[in-house]
């Protein structure tokens, strides 16, 4: 089978007080589009680890101490011709020095038979 993806969904981990601005960034930059829809995401709560290291510069947390974070998993599709400014608006809002961002490519339905 030869696919052609023309989308990808994008996946972002944000603390929960930063969801609505970095969905406004990604949505303003183009993605969240399904059919004659905008906007459209969906979240899910989680609770994100990490551990910075002595040279991070972290948002939330210290140095070397494991860190325990109440975040939002953020979803949306993207045109793949957005996905380069989709991700630098993203960078933009997003308040960690490192966002986990996943971006994976999808399969048009129409694909199948």
């Amino acid at each position: 089978m030869d696919f052609n993806i023309n989308k990808v969904k994008i996946f972002v981990t944000i603390p929960r007080e930063n969801v609505d601005e970095v969905r406004n960034a990604v949505c303003n930059a183009g993605a969240g589009i399904i059919g004659e829809y905008t906007f459209c995401t969906t979240s899910t709560n989680s609770m994100g680890t990490f551990i910075p290291s002595d040279t991070a510069n972290p948002y939330i947390g210290e140095k070397n101490k494991l860190e325990f974070v109440e975040e939002e998993k953020l979803e949306f599709v993207c045109d793949i011709d957005k996905v380069k400014s989709v991700i630098c608006e993203l960078r933009k809002t997003h308040p960690y020095e490192e966002p986990a961002i996943d971006i994976i490519p999808l399969i048009d339905e129409s694909y199948f038979k």
